[in-house]
C-alpha cells in the first residue's frame, strides 16, 4: 500500500503520471508525486503537501473520487497558490479524468496536475510571457479593442 501523508492526505508514485513527467522532462528526471484527497482530508495539510512537492520537483498530481474530495483538493490548490506566491510560483491546475479500480469495482477519477504557470529554464529565464489580467480593475473601464469583455 502506498504511503500515507500529513491529515488524510495519502501519497504515492503514479507509473502513468511519473512517465508523462519523464517523458517531458518537466521534473529532471524525479518521479511526480500523487496525493490522493478524501473529503475528510484537510485542506491546509494538503496545500502544505502540494506547495513542498511543487517547490521540490515542479509539479504534483492530486487523485479525487467524488465531489466532496474534489472541494477539499480545489481549496487546498488555492491555499497552497498562497504558500508559494512569495517564492514566484503561480500554481495552476489541469483537470483530467482517469479510470481507476477501488476494491475490485471500476471508478472515475479526477486527477488534477498541479505545476507552475510559467516553469523557470536552467537559466532561470520564464518559458512563456503570459500577459497578466487585473482582477481588481473597475469592469466598466474601456475595453482595448481585440479583447472580449465578459462581466457585461
Amino acid at each position: 500500500m502506498e504511503g500515507s501523508g500529513p491529515a488524510g492526505v495519502e501519497s504515492g508514485t503514479n507509473h502513468a503520471a511519473q512517465h508523462r513527467a519523464l517523458a517531458l522532462g518537466a521534473l529532471g528526471g524525479t518521479p511526480m508525486e500523487t496525493l490522493k484527497v478524501s473529503t475528510k482530508s484537510n485542506p491546509n495539510s494538503v496545500a502544505g503537501a502540494m506547495a513542498g512537492a511543487v517547490r521540490q520537483a515542479g509539479a504534483v498530481e492530486v487523485q479525487v473520487v467524488g465531489a466532496g474530495a474534489l472541494n477539499q483538493a480545489i481549496k487546498a490548490v488555492a491555499i497552497a497558490r498562497g504558500y508559494v506566491a512569495p517564492a514566484g510560483i503561480d500554481l495552476v491546475c489541469i483537470p483530467t479524468f482517469a479510470d481507476i479500480v477501488i476494491d475490485g469495482e471500476r471508478r472515475t477519477a479526477i486527477r488534477l496536475s498541479i505545476e507552475d504557470r510559467h516553469p523557470a529554464r536552467a537559466d532561470g529565464a520564464s518559458l512563456a510571457a503570459t500577459p497578466t489580467v487585473d482582477l481588481d480593475a473597475d469592469a466598466r473601464e474601456p475595453v482595448p479593442s481585440g479583447t472580449i469583455n465578459l462581466t457585461n
